[in-house]
């Protein structure tokens, strides 16, 4: 049971239920994520905006889930892995990569840069190294690419703390977590 409220259609205000109701005409569904995030409908806004905006970058769907991937891991976050593992095959991720996405590399090497690089700021809170991202961009990445991984390595430690947070319900199918060896 989540530790925060979850807003339904029943019990949602006008604003909120108006957001639900875009949402679902967006995504065909409501994750229940988002259903916590609409207790503050300015944080939901604020969400929904970020998430909008960070996704017209330069970064393709598939990096930006094996990143997403490899915060959710990294960070512990259940609902986040099993969302991102669903979200992930609808963009062309096999499970041979999601797997080695979550274990903070990929099958493609210039997307290993970028999950690397992601990894990094995650463990060393922003504090990278000159040569981190001399790699990422002897890989490819140009600074504004460089910038949308720390955008969504951001974005994703959001939504992992609203997951770990309130414990929603999964609704996605359930991948369990990886323990550290």
């Amino acid at each position: 049971m989540s530790r925060i409220n979850v807003i339904t259609n029943e019990t949602a205000n006008t604003e909120q239920k108006a957001l639900l109701d875009a949402i679902q005409a967006q995504l065909g569904m409501v994750p229940n994520f988002l259903k916590v995030f609409a207790n503050s409908p300015a944080a939901l806004r604020a969400f929904l905006g970020l998430h909008g905006i960070a996704d017209e970058g330069s970064l393709d769907p598939q990096t930006r889930e094996r990143i997403a991937l490899a915060v959710a891991q990294q960070n512990s976050c259940e609902y986040c892995v099993s969302a991102h593992t669903a979200i992930g095959r609808k963009a062309g991720l096999n499970t041979a990569e999601t797997e080695a996405n979550r274990a903070g590399t990929s099958q493609d090497a210039k997307a290993a840069v970028a999950i690397k690089l992601a990894h990094s700021l995650v463990e060393n809170m922003g504090e990278v190294t000159t040569a981190e991202i001399t790699e990422a961009r002897n890989a490819g990445y140009s600074d504004a690419e460089i910038v949308e991984i720390i955008t969504h390595v951001g974005m994703n430690i959001l939504t992992n703390m609203i997951g770990k947070v309130s414990r929603v319900e999964i609704d996605f199918p359930k991948v369990e977590l990886k323990l550290a060896t």
